[in-house]
Protein backbone atom coordinates (compact mmCIF):
# COMPACT_ATOMS: atom_id res chain seq x y z
CA UNK A 1 0.00 0.00 0.00
CA UNK A 2 1.48 3.30 -1.04
CA UNK A 3 1.99 6.10 1.61
CA UNK A 4 0.14 8.48 2.01
CA UNK A 5 1.08 12.80 1.60
CA UNK A 6 0.05 12.95 4.86
CA UNK A 7 1.60 9.72 6.35
CA UNK A 8 5.52 11.33 4.92
CA UNK A 9 4.95 14.59 6.10
CA UNK A 10 4.05 12.90 9.41
CA UNK A 11 7.34 10.94 9.13
CA UNK A 12 9.86 13.71 8.18
CA UNK A 13 8.04 15.76 11.09
CA UNK A 14 8.92 13.21 13.22
CA UNK A 15 12.95 12.68 11.91
CA UNK A 16 12.93 16.26 11.70
CA UNK A 17 13.73 18.65 14.80
CA UNK A 18 13.32 22.61 12.72
CA UNK A 19 10.47 22.23 10.24
CA UNK A 20 9.82 24.92 7.80
CA UNK A 21 6.61 26.47 7.49
CA UNK A 22 4.96 29.55 4.67
CA UNK A 23 2.25 30.89 6.16
CA UNK A 24 -0.25 32.38 3.31
CA UNK A 25 0.32 32.65 -0.19
CA UNK A 26 1.82 35.63 -0.20
CA UNK A 27 5.50 34.66 1.60
CA UNK A 28 8.35 34.40 -0.34
CA UNK A 29 10.63 32.39 2.39
CA UNK A 30 10.02 29.87 5.30
CA UNK A 31 10.11 30.05 8.55
CA UNK A 32 12.18 27.53 10.71
CA UNK A 33 9.54 26.09 13.48
CA UNK A 34 8.84 23.05 16.07
CA UNK A 35 6.69 20.94 14.63
CA UNK A 36 5.24 17.20 16.34
CA UNK A 37 2.83 13.97 15.29
CA UNK A 38 0.40 12.94 17.11
CA UNK A 39 -0.89 9.89 15.74
CA UNK A 40 -1.19 10.76 12.06
CA UNK A 41 -2.09 14.45 12.80
CA UNK A 42 0.83 17.60 12.46
CA UNK A 43 0.59 20.58 14.93
CA UNK A 44 2.46 23.30 16.11
CA UNK A 45 2.37 26.19 18.59
CA UNK A 46 3.22 29.86 18.02
CA UNK A 47 5.80 30.88 20.50
CA UNK A 48 6.00 34.61 19.76
CA UNK A 49 2.45 36.01 19.47
CA UNK A 50 4.04 38.80 17.18
CA UNK A 51 0.98 40.28 14.94
CA UNK A 52 2.54 39.16 11.33
CA UNK A 53 3.53 35.24 12.82
CA UNK A 54 3.01 32.57 10.94
CA UNK A 55 -0.21 31.80 13.66
CA UNK A 56 -2.07 34.89 12.47
CA UNK A 57 -1.33 34.49 8.78
CA UNK A 58 -2.75 31.12 8.95
CA UNK A 59 -6.02 32.18 10.68
CA UNK A 60 -7.14 34.62 7.54
CA UNK A 61 -4.79 32.75 5.17
CA UNK A 62 -5.30 28.66 5.69
CA UNK A 63 -3.22 27.19 2.76
CA UNK A 64 0.28 27.55 2.54
CA UNK A 65 3.68 25.38 2.94
CA UNK A 66 5.58 23.30 5.30
CA UNK A 67 9.08 21.55 4.11
CA UNK A 68 10.75 19.10 5.19
CA UNK A 69 14.55 18.37 4.13
CA UNK A 70 14.20 18.93 0.34
CA UNK A 71 10.75 17.79 0.26
CA UNK A 72 7.53 20.28 0.49
CA UNK A 73 3.94 19.85 0.94
CA UNK A 74 1.29 22.46 0.38
CA UNK A 75 -1.05 22.41 3.80
CA UNK A 76 -4.34 24.18 4.87
CA UNK A 77 -4.49 25.03 8.74
CA UNK A 78 -6.46 25.22 10.96
CA UNK A 79 -7.54 25.34 14.83
CA UNK A 80 -8.13 21.94 15.71
CA UNK A 81 -11.95 21.49 17.02
CA UNK A 82 -10.86 19.02 19.67
CA UNK A 83 -7.52 20.85 20.46
CA UNK A 84 -8.41 20.26 24.51
CA UNK A 85 -9.08 16.43 24.47
CA UNK A 86 -5.56 16.56 22.67
CA UNK A 87 -3.47 18.82 24.61
CA UNK A 88 -1.69 16.17 26.96
CA UNK A 89 -0.99 14.27 23.76
CA UNK A 90 0.61 17.17 22.26
CA UNK A 91 1.96 18.54 25.29
CA UNK A 92 4.42 15.10 25.64
CA UNK A 93 4.79 15.01 21.54
CA UNK A 94 6.37 18.31 22.54
CA UNK A 95 8.52 17.19 25.52
CA UNK A 96 9.51 14.19 24.34
CA UNK A 97 10.71 15.50 21.05
CA UNK A 98 12.40 18.80 21.99
CA UNK A 99 13.05 18.59 25.90
CA UNK A 100 16.54 17.71 25.69
CA UNK A 101 19.87 20.03 26.36
CA UNK A 102 19.36 23.50 25.65
CA UNK A 103 16.19 22.95 24.47
CA UNK A 104 14.54 22.29 27.47
CA UNK A 105 13.66 25.35 28.37
CA UNK A 106 11.92 25.86 25.54
CA UNK A 107 9.66 22.80 25.73
CA UNK A 108 8.57 23.16 28.95
CA UNK A 109 7.93 27.03 27.85
CA UNK A 110 5.92 25.56 24.83
CA UNK A 111 3.58 23.55 26.90
CA UNK A 112 2.39 26.60 29.18
CA UNK A 113 -1.62 27.37 28.66
CA UNK A 114 -0.84 30.89 26.66
CA UNK A 115 1.19 28.83 23.90
CA UNK A 116 -1.82 25.84 24.14
CA UNK A 117 -4.12 28.47 23.46
CA UNK A 118 -2.21 28.80 20.22
CA UNK A 119 -2.48 25.21 18.59
CA UNK A 120 -2.92 24.69 14.97
CA UNK A 121 -3.16 21.49 12.63
CA UNK A 122 -1.88 21.19 9.98
CA UNK A 123 -2.82 18.79 6.87
CA UNK A 124 -1.27 18.50 3.89
CA UNK A 125 -3.32 18.92 0.50
CA UNK A 126 -0.54 18.01 -2.22
CA UNK A 127 2.81 17.66 -2.92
Amino acid sequence: MEQSNQELAVQLINATNLIGIKAGMERETFTNIWMVAVGNRIFARSWSFAEKSWYNTFLTEPIGYLQCGERQFQIKADIPEDSSDLSAAINVAYLKKYNHGKNSKYATGITAQKHVEKTMEFSVISK
